[in-house]
């Protein structure tokens, strides 16, 4: 979900003025982009979904906290006896 899905970009002397409102919007759950001189700039994004955004980097804790961790997936493996080796 982004701001221009919900219609919701800020020129930035525009978010500068209603900061607060950016702010409110944002912390519901609705991603605000601030434009500059016309190109994107930034997202202003709630604390919770910077938190889960910056978590998803750590492949543990993306693993760990996946819906689907209890799913078991039958891995077929073929019995490796090594190689014969001179000594």
């Amino acid at each position: 979900m982004s701001a221009i899905e919900n219609n919701k970009t800020w020129q930035l002397q525009n978010a500068k003025k209603s900061f607060s409102k950016v702010v409110e919007k944002a912390m519901s759950g609705k991603p605000q982009l601030v434009t500059k001189n016309g190109k994107p700039a930034v997202y202003v994004i709630s604390a919770e979904s910077y938190e889960t955004l910056k978590g998803s980097k750590n492949l543990k804790n993306t693993l760990l906290n996946s819906p689907h961790k209890d799913l078991r997936i039958p891995v077929e493996r073929q019995i490796d006896y090594g190689r014969k080796v001179k000594l």
